[in-house]
């Protein structure tokens, strides 16, 4: 179980907290979930600065912060069985078709052909939690999607549950919907030697786990400081391929040690301004 950080369209996340639970533990266990959600937090808050403020206001304020069970914390969850929210979306002109506002794209932009609403007054919610909220987003397909049985009128339905009660239903949609930068992330800790864990103990395994976090996190800040445009969002796959595995020659000369590339190599030159990119950050 792992818990990473956000930070931004065109960065990449950080791993916060990786949570190993033996083989027999269930899977809908809500403590261990609770706990990688705290030690998360913690990760955040012991980093947190405020402009203007020192160290001991800092340390003031910090001790401030109420423990995570006091905390407001925005949960969503993706609603896999929603056959009967479709039907509620569609179709009735007093309900939530005639609220359907446009949605936005990854960009924060109207995108068209992608509509939002909320469905909560029209759902019986007597058993849920307080204050959920039912969110639908209908899209038109993509060029080249294969439709489904459950599609209505060409268009595709996705509910979700949330306990935000405040924000506008299209930027809490796309808050949702950029839960897969997150799933992009566990699969790249996968590539990154956590997808089999070689050893037998769970022990064992928990420092496996502390060598694999490290270098996740490299990974991550390496290509926040270094690379620009999609190299951000490379997977260690491609990164192993385009930067770490190119082939060079170390060369010493003038009380020097050079790094000598392939000149011809597209890979020269994406590597070369990664390195200037990290010449040119401050030192402090």
């Amino acid at each position: 179980m792992t818990a990473w950080a956000d930070h931004g369209q065109d960065g990449n996340g950080e791993p916060l907290a990786i949570v190993l639970r033996p083989g027999n533990a269930a899977s809908k266990t809500a403590a261990d979930h609770i706990e990688a959600a705290r030690l998360a937090l913690a990760q955040l808050l012991r980093h947190l600065r405020w402009p203007g403020a020192g160290p001991d206001r800092f340390r003031r304020r910090h001790a401030r912060v109420p423990p995570l069970a006091d905390r407001k914390v925005a949960v969503a969850s993706l609603l896999r069985r929603h056959d009967h929210h479709r039907g509620h979306a569609r179709g009735d002109p007093h309900g939530p078709a005639a609220s359907w506002i446009p949605a936005y794209d990854g960009n924060g932009q109207v995108r068209d052909g992608a509509w939002v609403a909320d469905i909560t007054g029209m759902l019986d919610l007597a058993s849920w939690p307080a204050g959920m909220r039912v969110i639908v987003r209908k899209e038109r397909p993509h060029l080249g999607a294969q439709l489904r049985l459950t599609d209505v009128d060409g268009h595709r339905f996705t509910a979700f549950a949330i306990d935000a009660r405040r924000g506008q239903l299209a930027g809490l949609e796309l808050w949702h919907r950029r839960r897969a930068r997150y799933e992009d992330r566990i699969r790249g800790a996968k590539d990154t030697v956590l997808r089999n864990l070689p050893l037998k103990g769970l022990a064992q395994n928990q420092l496996w786990c502390e060598i694999v976090a490290p270098a996740c996190e490299l990974l991550a800040w390496a290509q926040m400081l270094a690379l620009t445009g999609v190299a951000r969002r490379w997977e260690p796959e491609r990164l192993r391929l385009r930067l770490f595995a190119v082939a060079g020659r170390l060369a010493r000369g003038g009380r020097r040690l050079r790094l000598r590339l392939a000149a011809n190599r597209t890979q020269t030159t994406d590597i070369t301004a990664a390195f200037a990119r990290l010449q040119a950050l401050p030192s402090g």
